[in-house]
């Protein structure tokens, strides 16, 4: 499975790939030669809005994608890194990682999660998730339906080939 790292300008697309099971390493404070050396290290792509940060990556034989600065909506974003990864954009309930810390999640009983969230989410939903890093919990919230929406659009997109190399 692909490794990633996000520069600090690509925070919305790594909490994405995060949920979507993607290892995204990403932190505002990674500074460019952190994020080439994590990419040496650990055998990640990079992703970024940095142009000048592309280039060294590519002078290194790193395999780098370069997102321009008009590419503002994460559909469109996830989009080409999909295309340009050759990557499956589902969710997996089994293999997701939390969007702030990016540790696997587990799935786990509402019993064990019970302190973490507000009896009406407690009683509303049935699965969740549990970071044992971070120690947060997560559910399919009303936020869901924009997840899934995004997701069926992209895997539109792909199907279609509907963003060529000019839209870039």
């Amino acid at each position: 499975m692909v490794k990633i790292v996000v520069d600090n300008m690509l925070g919305n697309l790594a909490r994405w790939l995060r949920v979507l099971g993607y290892d995204t390493v990403y932190s505002r404070k990674m500074q460019d030669s952190d994020i080439l050396e994590i990419a040496i290290r650990e055998n990640r792509v990079i992703i970024t809005r940095d142009r000048g940060l592309h280039r060294r990556a590519v002078k290194k034989n790193l395999k780098s994608i370069y997102i321009s600065p008009g590419l503002t909506d994460v559909v469109d974003i996830l989009t080409l890194v999909a295309k340009s990864l050759n990557l499956a954009i589902r969710f997996d309930k089994g293999n997701t990682r939390c969007p702030l810390c990016n540790a696997k999640l587990d799935v786990v009983p509402k019993a064990q999660i019970a302190s973490l969230v507000p009896p009406e989410v407690l009683n509303k939903y049935d699965i969740f998730w549990y970071c044992a890093k971070c120690h947060k919990a997560y559910w399919q919230g009303n936020h869901w339906k924009t997840i899934n929406d995004a997701i069926e659009i992209i895997k539109s997109k792909l199907n279609t080939n509907s963003l060529g190399k000019n839209n870039y």
